[in-house]
């Protein structure tokens, strides 16, 4: 059974930081592009960040570029998003997608940015 876990949200001050992580299980991981999107209440689901299957490539949105990290681990089966100085405009819930062909998306993970 295909299955994506993120974990790692939560609340945190502005300016603070967070670190996501969603778990895989399934499929072949390694031959995955994995990506990070997040849904505000009333907008899109939007794309945050990319990484390839090939050699790990990145890519982010235009607003995260500088403050948000992916990354993937391909033995543990994992993507990770480092967020740092997070402003109350990233609050969301933040989903994990995998790719190859085919799509698998996760349940999502709450992230609230709140004094």
């Amino acid at each position: 059974q295909v299955q994506l876990v993120e974990s790692g949200g939560g609340l945190v001050q502005p300016g603070g930081s967070l670190r996501l992580s969603c778990q895989a299980s399934g499929f072949t991981f390694r031959r995955y592009g994995m990506s990070w999107y997040r849904q505000a209440p009333g907008k899109e689901r939007e794309l945050v960040a990319g990484i390839s299957a090939i050699d790990s490539d990145t890519n982010y949105a235009d607003s995260v570029k500088g403050r948000f990290t992916i990354s993937r681990d391909n033995v543990q089966n994992t993507v990770y998003l480092q967020m740092n100085s997070l402003k109350p405009e990233h609050t969301a819930v933040y989903y994990c997608r995998a790719h190859y062909g085919v799509q698998y998306w996760g349940q999502g993970t709450q992230v609230t940015v709140s004094s």
